[in-house]
């Protein structure tokens, strides 16, 4: 369906936890947040319910997030029954890899079609005092075992301004030799991102066209959301951006989020949304599709970072409203 910017929203991303095993610093406090409720997230069964209702409004791509959702248990099965809902054409998911090389294979038995991994850091050293979590050497071999049975892969790390030379070169590197994409994206004054300067996702591309003679072109390739991708000559993989604050892209803007605790949430930058969950528990499920198709006509018109901030600005961090 449109909403009345006449925008068509066919994506949805679905967070099913707010736990993670890291505490990256840019997302939560080395000792975590409190946690939401077990009883208050949403089940499973609620889950598709609202898929099923989302697809009968168009709805056609969901991303699976977290927190980390390779934490919720019976997580693949979740992806196996949202991949069957005829009207859905893609599911993919969005880890810290952490986890990964263990459900590799129960991953790709359920259907999954891509996954997204976050990797800040390309040194056990540096990941490790970004994440405060000493996980390197695990997520590099969940990426393996990933590639090796034939997922496709986006590496996605957080732009910044101390990102050295040859960080960069390391993650172009990796596009250059395997089926592997990265995204460079910028960081968003969210939660605990409001710490850190936004770093302009021109000045990495630049830094990486100045490292390589051959050349670059901007890519056909549409993924699902906003990034922008750059195909170089003899690269296997891409190189892609996803600019929210240096290039604004909320116009052509077609996702909403389903939290874990089941609030429909329009804009990243919005603490606007609707529960859905008190929806399906109060016996309103034939509401549903009403609730849900109001809300999204009525999504914001964009973003205001940086902009005067007022009492409907999101105050939670990342990994409460999901990733």
């Amino acid at each position: 369906m449109k909403d009345r910017w006449n925008r068509e929203i066919n994506y949805m991303r679905i967070s099913v936890t707010d736990q993670c095993n890291l505490r990256c610093c840019y997302c939560m406090p080395e000792e975590g947040i409190p946690c939401i409720d077990k009883a208050e997230l949403l089940t499973f069964e609620e889950i598709e319910t609202i898929v099923r209702v989302g697809v009968s409004i168009g709805i056609n791509t969901i991303k699976i997030t977290g927190g980390e959702p390779l934490l919720r248990e019976d997580i693949t099965k979740l992806i196996k029954k949202i991949k069957n809902i005829d009207g859905i054409k893609q599911v993919t998911l969005t880890t810290n890899g952490v986890l990964l090389e263990q459900f590799a294979d129960e991953l790709k038995e359920s259907g999954i079609d891509s996954i997204n991994i976050n990797v800040p850091k390309l040194t056990r050293k540096k990941y490790t005092a970004i994440t405060r979590r000493d996980q390197f050497i695990q997520i590099i071999q969940g990426i393996r075992k990933a590639r090796d049975i034939g997922i496709h892969i986006k590496l996605n790390c957080v732009a910044r301004k101390d990102m050295t030379e040859e960080e960069l070169f390391g993650f172009a590197m990796i596009a250059k030799q395997y089926p592997i994409d990265i995204r460079f994206i910028e960081m968003m004054p969210l939660g605990f991102g409001k710490k850190y300067d936004t770093y302009s996702n021109e000045n990495i591309l630049q830094r990486i066209k100045n490292m390589f003679e051959n050349d670059v072109n901007l890519s056909n390739f549409a993924g699902n959301g906003p990034a922008i991708y750059y195909e170089f000559d003899n690269f296997i993989g891409k190189i892609g951006f996803v600019s929210a604050v240096s290039h604004k892209f909320c116009s052509a803007c077609n996702r909403i989020r389903l939290s874990a605790d089941g609030n429909l949430k329009l804009c990243l930058n919005y603490d606007q949304g609707v529960s859905l969950k008190d929806v399906l528990r109060n016996g309103n499920q034939d509401l549903l599709i009403n609730v849900m198709k109001q809300a999204i006509y009525e999504k914001p018109k964009a973003h205001c970072f940086y902009e005067k901030e007022s009492d409907k600005v999101e105050m939670k961090n990342m990994v409460q409203i999901g990733g």
